[in-house]
């Protein structure tokens, strides 16, 4: 039996991760985002908050939201045909950090049950500074950093645990850190991650994300091993293209290759040598299509995502190129089992895309060394 009018506040920060694709590393600021939009880049916040959404069709005539105009809420949720209100209007035309605020605010006057909102940790930073724990939120991951522990999984799990609350079914709430780190040090390769405060999120573990683990590798003889095993691959197999991933796993064999690695973005390498560095998604699309690939990645630490997560320059485009077979899979063991049993992640934005790749991977874990690990399917 569903609940009668679940008072569901949202608001999207429509620029959310609009940097990630085009290798800017975040969206804070007007000027990152007119860099973007000039690069190419596209507004992906109202898409993933559609696959939240997607999942409260089926008790929409229990559902009542509460939103912001526009993009930031307004136009998705009528072309969904959900009962709305828009109780906040946006003055300039692009939203600004104030703009969350401020709604946010409305929608706490207006008695919510819960907020949904899209957007990275910046946005989390924004509704944790008016909400605080005074009242139930829960984010849809739509930015190019998530650090924070407020945020489901993917879009679909945000929506799951939403109709889990409409249809009246237990859910524990549970108090979550918010995390950001330094966008300006991000660039420049270093992550200085702090605590923001803390809000109240539906705890339903399979689908709220852990706050990110921070820190590299400790054990540098397991991270020799797993560097070993790729490179003698890639002496193996000149020819190919070895795109390599994100991350200080990943970071740690560029260092054994001798070569000058973006740990916090994308590089290509052929033959021991970088022929781009940091590149964005359109420009990896085109290296990609025509020659023989290894896409080189690891997980997130705590988190266990091993796409849409500080990657979205490996777009579902390039990732259809480059073939699941063709995926390179590298962790330590001890940084598989801090996941405590809970399965990879991969959060692309494309539902059918992430479907193909659930289930059981090979992760390199030392040389010639090899585990079987689930992707999950959500």
């Amino acid at each position: 039996m569903t609940m009668t009018h679940f008072k569901l506040g949202l608001v999207i920060n429509p620029f959310a991760g609009i940097g990630g694709s085009v290798a800017l590393k975040g969206s804070d600021g007007m000027q990152t985002r007119d860099k973007a939009l000039a690069l190419g880049a596209t507004k992906l916040a109202n898409s993933r908050t559609r696959l939240a959404l997607q999942e409260l069709l089926g008790v929409k005539d229990s559902v009542h939201i509460y939103t912001a105009g526009g993009e930031m809420g307004e136009a998705l949720v009528a072309e969904m045909g959900f009962e709305h209100k828009v109780v906040y209007q946006q003055e300039a035309v692009q939203s600004e950090p104030e703009d969350t605020e401020r709604c946010v605010h409305i929608l706490q006057q207006q008695g919510v049950d819960l907020i949904l909102f899209a957007g990275g940790d910046g946005t989390a930073r924004n509704v944790c500074r008016i909400v605080g724990e005074s009242l139930p939120v829960l984010g849809v991951p739509a930015g190019c950093k998530i650090h924070s522990g407020v945020y489901a999984v993917t879009p679909q799990a945000a929506g799951r645990v939403v109709a889990m609350m409409v249809n009246g079914e237990i859910v524990t709430l549970q108090e979550a850190d918010v995390m950001d780190i330094d966008e300006t040090l991000f660039r420049q390769g270093r992550v200085n991650a702090r605590q923001y405060g803390e809000m109240r999120v539906p705890s339903e573990l399979r689908y709220i994300q852990a706050v990110k683990m921070g820190g590299k590798e400790s054990d540098e003889l397991v991270l020799s091993d797993i560097a070993a095993h790729v490179i003698e691959f890639m002496d193996e197999h000149p020819e190919r293209l070895f795109v390599m991933g994100s991350g200080s796993t990943v970071g740690f064999i560029m260092q054994e290759l001798g070569l000058e690695n973006t740990l916090l973005g994308v590089d290509i390498v052929q033959n021991r040598q970088v022929v781009a560095h940091d590149v964005m998604a359109s420009t990896l699309l085109e290296y990609v299509s025509n020659v023989p690939v290894t896409l080189v990645i690891t997980l997130i630490g705590g988190q266990g995502h091993i796409f849409g997560r500080g990657n979205q320059q490996i777009s579902p485009e390039v990732l259809r190129k480059i073939g699941r077979d063709n995926l390179l899979l590298v962790a330590t063991k001890s940084k598989l089992q801090g996941l405590k049993g809970k399965p990879l992640i991969a959060d692309t934005g494309d539902i059918a895309l992430d479907a193909h790749l659930a289930g059981m991977i090979c992760v390199t874990t030392g040389y010639k060394d090899q585990v079987l690990y689930p992707i999950a399917k959500f």
